[in-house]
């Protein structure tokens, strides 16, 4: 009765943070680029925070009144449009990533001494740290060249230049994030698309939503349409976003995209089926699969009882994730070994959770998880 008592309770903690983590579909607003943001993913759902700031300038060096903590710089996609989504784009200095920061709807970056570097190097010099260091966008399916950064006169000229992604011949990834009815959409259904697209980076979401509606009236098989739409109804917590994301689904059943996002809605109402639903959906375009996707996929499979099928899935997650870019992850595996009664193996794993979680209300749960099997397994402590 106390070991069931106490699995309960090492769940339940887990859940209420999992669940907890999730937002809707970031907009308009969002942290200031720039921040320092943790290990780069190359999941196409990144939950990275969508930054909307407007076109960078040597005048915003200027207010700040220093030189050399300021770089900036743009991607831009050969071929084709930037996704609406956030681009991660990381600085690499002897193979170690220093810094991460996303490019927003406009693909503009910030690269700024505003936060503290990786592996604590102060913020003095800023840039000169980082003369020589590698620039690069990361978006799956895509190959990214890569940017050096330079020793100049940064207050003359403060960017890095532009970075271009070239989507892989042949990548499943790629193919996956671009829906095949955009190209089919007629003349009016587009113009309406684009007015949004341009509204959305102006940060006026009703805007947006308004002419993202009437694209998918004049062309109701606008799938990319709908998952936009599904989106911005998201980010202003409308109950239609769900429906939008699953007629986006509907319209191109090869566009992956959705399914994120209605894996996402699923785990926060607790509507398992639809977790592993949408995620086998996303698997079956893309075996491959990303760490959120194996991660929704074991978080679901566990809840319906199927926790072979869970223990295989959040442990492909953990596979393709040495960043730890998803680190619920290695907590989902813990409940599942310490339902089988191996409580050393998950206490490993727990422990382990405490060498890359950040301080804050995820620790807490996993310190709680901790002392909790501690009582199951003495001998471990």
């Amino acid at each position: 009765m106390k070991t069931n008592l106490l699995l309960s309770l090492l769940l339940l903690l887990l859940l209420v943070f999992a669940i907890s983590s999730f937002s809707p579909a970031q907009g308009p607003q969002g942290p200031p680029a720039g921040t320092v943001q943790g290990p780069v993913t190359n999941s196409a759902n990144s939950q990275i925070p969508t930054d909307f700031g407007k076109s960078l300038s040597i005048d915003r060096l200027n207010i700040r009144g220093q030189t050399g903590d300021f770089l900036v710089g743009n991607v831009v996609v050969s071929g084709g449009d930037l996704p609406w989504d956030p681009i991660p784009v990381a600085v690499t200095c002897d193979g170690k990533a220093r810094y991460t920061t996303t490019a927003d709807a406009k693909g503009n970056f910030e690269i700024t001494s505003n936060a503290t570097l990786r592996n604590g190097d102060s913020n003095a010099k800023f840039a000169e740290r980082l003369t020589g260091c590698s620039v690069q966008a990361s978006l799956r399916g895509f190959d990214s060249t890569a940017l050096t950064i330079k020793s100049q006169s940064l207050l003359d000229n403060p960017s890095v230049g532009t970075i271009t992604l070239k989507a892989e011949p042949g990548s499943p990834d790629a193919e996956g994030s671009i829906s095949s009815t955009t190209t089919s959409a007629p003349k009016e259904a587009k113009k309406a698309f684009e007015k949004a697209r341009s509204e959305w980076q102006d940060q006026k979401p009703e805007a947006v939503q308004r002419d993202l509606e009437k694209a998918v009236h004049i062309y109701p098989q606008y799938a990319e349409a709908w998952y936009q739409l599904g989106k911005v109804q998201e980010m202003l917590k409308s109950p239609e976003a769900s429906d939008s994301f699953s007629k986006a689904a509907a319209a191109d059943p090869k566009y992956i995209l959705p399914y994120g996002r209605l894996a996402e809605l699923g785990v926060q109402s607790g509507n398992w089926q639809q977790v592993v639903d949408a995620t086998n959906h996303a698997l079956e375009i893309n075996p491959r699969g990303t760490p959120q996707v194996w991660y929704y996929n074991a978080l679901g499979n566990y809840k319906l009882g199927k926790k072979d099928v869970a223990e295989t899935s959040v442990n492909k997650a953990l596979a393709m994730d040495p960043l730890h870019t998803q680190p619920n992850a290695e907590q989902v595996l813990a409940v599942i070994l310490a339902d089988k009664h191996d409580f050393a193996g998950a206490l490993q794993h727990l422990r382990n959770c405490l060498t890359y979680l950040p301080n804050g209300p995820n620790t807490e749960v996993v310190k709680q998880q901790i002392a909790q099997l501690e009582q199951l397994a003495p001998d471990s402590k």
